[in-house]
């Protein structure tokens, strides 16, 4: 069954989808597909940092667009009450007023200093532009070479601190090589997993030699025990 989601861009819609996204990293599945394209292109901006797991999912998405793409086909989902932000809507925000920009005009000769666009900044213009150009992208036919893998990081004990454990996985930074959302899930006897997911340029980057030669080795190795790949597709 479709998840649904309600004015997304309301704090009561936006809290639902932050309690939804607690224990997942994605709208459906075990990557990004066409299901979180559609509740990105929802919201109108991203989310607060109070909304933590909301925030993280969407800079996930966001990254994605930008880099490789969404192609996993989704299990379906509804929004209501909001608008999708389209290409045109996301690169051009709404005129003003007609009536209010004509007699705007009325009132001063200089035209440079009618601004049909209301407080838009430079920045805000930037932001837009680079949405809708990920918008965009994201219908068009994505680039090969490029893979999203989901890794189970396993820990030695339940005294093992799960958010240094984290921090030395993502200390390793390589070409190619870029980090999404985590999360940690209950293995037993008080022990837990980290959960992350993974983009990976293929040419650049073998899963096998980053679990082999970073992750499991030291400094890294005093937290990690082992690491498995739950999942690896193709994008």
């Amino acid at each position: 069954m479709a998840v649904a989601f309600h004015n997304l861009n309301s704090d009561s819609g936006l809290k639902k989808l932050d309690e939804y996204l607690l224990t997942r990293s994605y709208i459906s599945g075990y990557q990004a597909s066409k299901d979180d394209i559609t509740v990105y292109s929802y919201l109108a901006k991203a989310p607060s940092a109070e909304y933590v797991n909301a925030s993280r999912w969407y800079k996930h998405i966001d990254a994605l667009l930008r880099i490789s793409g969404v192609s996993g086909e989704g299990a379906g989902v509804t929004v209501e009450g909001s608008a999708p932000i389209t290409e045109e809507a996301v690169a051009t925000p709404p005129a003003a007023d007609t009536k209010a920009s004509a007699a705007e005009e009325e009132d001063d000769d200089d035209d440079d200093d009618v601004d049909l666009f209301g407080e838009e900044t430079e920045e805000e213009k930037k932001a837009a532009e680079e949405r809708a150009a990920a918008v965009k992208a994201s219908g068009k036919k994505k680039e090969s070479g490029k893979s999203s893998v989901l890794l189970d990081v396993k820990p030695w004990d339940d005294e093992t601190d799960m958010k240094k454990l984290e921090e030395a996985v993502r200390s390793v930074q390589m070409e190619g090589l870029t980090y999404g959302a985590s999360k940690l899930v209950p293995v037993g006897y008080g022990i837990k997993k980290l959960q992350i997911m993974l983009t990976i340029v293929d040419d650049l980057v073998s899963v096998d030699d980053l679990i082999e030669n970073y992750f499991t080795v030291e400094p890294i190795n005093e937290y990690v025990q082992s690491c498995d790949i739950v999942a690896f597709n193709k994008i």
